[in-house]
């Protein structure tokens, strides 16, 4: 057998059988606890398109997040960045995330939305003057819901 075939026969058998881990399947998004305080509508509405795949309970979950390994990846991603920042779960400050600091260095710097995002979600491209539009609305809302 032609080695460049029994190697696209086991590759191909090793994504058959990575579909067999049940991690990153579960795409069910819990319910919407708090939202902050938005400082705008518009506000709300750039974050809902460039954060909230990650950072809420209103993911929207791609076709290849059911395909392993993209499935596992992307639910990583999704996890960890609630983790970090939840709009759907707001907890007044308490999270590392909800700091106006950091919020605005994770998104001047390029840092969020992350590459691997940009990739397949080209909604989440922002001009710079976008850029400081969340920057600004962001750091006001935290802002006002940590008082």
């Amino acid at each position: 057998m032609n080695r460049y075939l029994r190697a696209a026969l086991i590759a191909g058998a090793a994504l058959l059988l990575m579909q067999l881990v049940p991690y990153g399947r579960d795409h069910r998004n819990p319910p919407v606890v708090r939202e902050p305080r938005w400082d705008s509508p518009a506000t709300r509405d750039l974050a809902k398109r460039v954060c909230f795949n990650c950072h809420s309970f209103e993911t929207v979950w791609p076709w290849y997040a059911s395909l392993a390994p993209a499935s596992w990846l992307v639910t990583y991603d999704v996890r960890e960045g609630r983790r970090h920042l939840n709009f759907s779960d707001w907890q007044d400050g308490r999270r590392e995330g909800e700091s106006p600091a950091k919020v605005g260095k994770q998104i001047r710097s390029g840092d969020m939305p992350p590459w691997q995002y940009l990739l397949a979600h080209p909604e989440g491209r922002m001009t710079h003057a976008e850029k400081q539009r969340l920057i600004d609305g962001l750091g006001a809302t935290i802002t006002s819901s940590v008082k």
